[in-house]
């Protein structure tokens, strides 16, 4: 029995590592069932689903070219449906035309496209002045937990 992608066949677990569990297939040829690929939720401990000995339904996810067989137990489950590719997420929403771009806030993490281009000069003079504000702050924080100035230093 030939081994291909999309088919789904029974196994036995017939060794669990913190990464997964190899499933003996039909045939003698062993598969790993990583541990993203056990279930639909969140897997801390693959112990706590499978144990050795264990009977399972997978799907031939992979078969790499030196042998190696990549199984999912969830995409084997009749339950399973694949996920749906976020770019078609924005298709579905009504469009308004009327909306002009510049309403709109710049994406976080990407202001400086947003602002006008400074010089190294201008860069370098903001620089400074933040650079000094940030200090005489510091400076005067430190001052008040001394006693003030012309306190005695002991």
């Amino acid at each position: 029995m030939s081994i291909e992608v999309g088919s789904k066949l029974q196994g036995k677990v017939t060794g669990i590592t913190n990464f997964g569990a190899f499933v003996e297939l039909p045939g003698g040829a062993t598969g790993l069932v990583h541990i993203s690929e056990v279930a639909d939720n969140y897997v801390k401990d693959i112990n706590d689903h499978l144990k050795v000995n264990d009977e399972v339904q997978v799907k031939v996810i992979n078969v790499e070219k030196d042998g190696k067989i990549g199984l999912s137990i969830k995409k084997a489950s009749d339950t399973y449906r694949e996920p749906q590719p976020r770019s078609a997420a924005p298709s579905q929403r009504p469009s308004n035309n009327n909306q002009q771009r510049s309403n709109q806030r710049p994406p976080r993490g990407r202001r400086e496209e947003f602002k006008p281009k400074e010089n190294f000069e201008q860069k370098m003079a903001r620089f400074l002045k933040d650079s000094e504000d940030r200090l005489s702050t510091l400076k005067r924080s430190t001052e008040s937990k001394r006693g003030g100035r012309g306190a005695s230093r002991k």
